[in-house]
């Protein structure tokens, strides 16, 4: 198969679908890889780390586009690559579509193959290829509301682990996956008082053991999220529906009984945000202030530790991606149920039940494509 690799264009995306280490395993089952010029320049690989691996470099996005079987990315293609997409290419990357209507009106108009990293599912129930950047995403969640804290990014002025004789930061985390998990752990690690609100009592025991009881829980209700956010400094929204929109937790009138600086730090943007005043942000220009409370909604901010989030994200994607190159989609899907499970779009339909409800399209199961 011919795979085209192009360099993501997503405001401050630093990222890139495939490492020089991945296109070597493509050459090597036998396949063609187009890297554009460039594509891996921020993570510390050249072009003569892609050639050295077997890839081919060429200068623009369109002759990839124009030449590719499959397009391996990182973050869904922008309006000026959807343009380029062709009847039945494949396309094989985070595509987030529910809060996104024009996006997946352009699939669907594209006749693509559209196969999303953030709903390919595994025998224990998750999400394999959201993993890797959820646990970036949560640990980096830490780190940005940290500093939004500080009294020059609008914040509250405060330290997050206090000093001895002043209190800790208070730290409310709406959700125990795996978002939930890793700040929680990043914000014990740095001294902060931690609350994790979440709605499987199950998974409240098992953070429990791997924290113990210096870390708070509660049942996920109305009432508890609206009192434990109103004494936060830091409130971090990790919520999750796979594939769906996020449901709203917070509504912009309860940000008035919020303290005056607390930040919110929304991990739950791609999927459209889990408070009524979110809307994504860049690494370029990341908060914004409502009910003066400070919002950091940066869409991909696994994007600002691109090397790392690369080679994570590479680790979980290349089994897959090789799957899709050596049998062809088709093949590929009915082999596996939960690569199947990744088919958002394919063939002007819409084969994941989620985004067709959210968005208002006739749902076509991804069985029924298959044949």
């Amino acid at each position: 198969m011919l795979i085209g690799l192009p360099k993501e264009i997503k405001n401050n995306e630093f990222r890139v679908g495939l490492t020089p280490l991945s296109v070597r395993e493509y050459v090597r089952h036998g396949h063609t890889v187009l890297v554009e010029k460039n594509a891996g320049v921020d993570i510390g690989s050249t072009d003569g780390d892609y050639k050295l691996a077997g890839a081919a470099i060429i200068d623009t996005p369109k002759e990839i586009f124009a030449a590719a079987e499959m397009i391996v990315k990182v973050k869904e293609p922008q309006a000026a690559e959807r343009a380029m997409l062709r009847d039945g290419q494949i396309l094989y990357t985070y595509l987030h579509l529910a809060p996104d209507p024009e996006q997946t009106k352009d699939l669907v108009n594209s006749g693509a193959i559209c196969i999303a990293y953030e709903t390919v599912t595994n025998a224990r129930g998750g999400l394999p290829l959201l993993a890797p950047m959820s646990q970036v995403a949560g640990r980096m969640s830490v780190q940005s509301g940290a500093h939004c804290l500080e009294k020059r990014q609008g914040g509250r002025g405060m330290l997050l682990g206090g000093v001895p004789g002043v209190e800790p930061a208070k730290v409310v985390i709406l959700g125990g996956g795996v978002v939930g998990t890793n700040a929680a752990a990043i914000a014990i690690g740095m001294g902060a008082d931690v609350t994790v609100i979440e709605r499987s009592v199950d998974r409240m025991e098992e953070l429990t053991a791997r924290f113990g009881l210096g870390l708070k829980t509660h049942y996920s209700t109305q009432s508890v999220i609206e009192d434990e956010c109103a004494t936060a400094d830091l409130v971090i929204g990790g919520v999750l529906i796979p594939g769906a929109a996020a449901p709203k937790l917070i509504t912009k009138a309860m940000l008035k009984d919020w303290r005056m600086g607390a930040v919110f730090v929304d991990v739950a943007i791609d999927q459209g945000g889990c408070a009524e005043t979110s809307h994504a942000t860049t690494h370029a220009d990341p908060t914004y202030v409502v009910e003066n409370v400070v919002h950091y909604c940066v869409a991909n901010m696994p994007g600002g530790v691109a090397r790392t989030s690369t080679f994570a994200l590479n680790n979980a994607t290349l089994p897959f991606g090789l799957a899709i190159a050596n049998k062809g989609w088709k093949q590929a899907l009915k082999d596996d149920v939960h690569l199947r499970n990744g088919l958002n779009v394919a063939e002007g339909k819409i084969t994941y039940a989620a985004v067709a409800k959210d968005l208002g399209y006739n749902y076509i199961s991804a069985e029924k494509v298959l044949g």
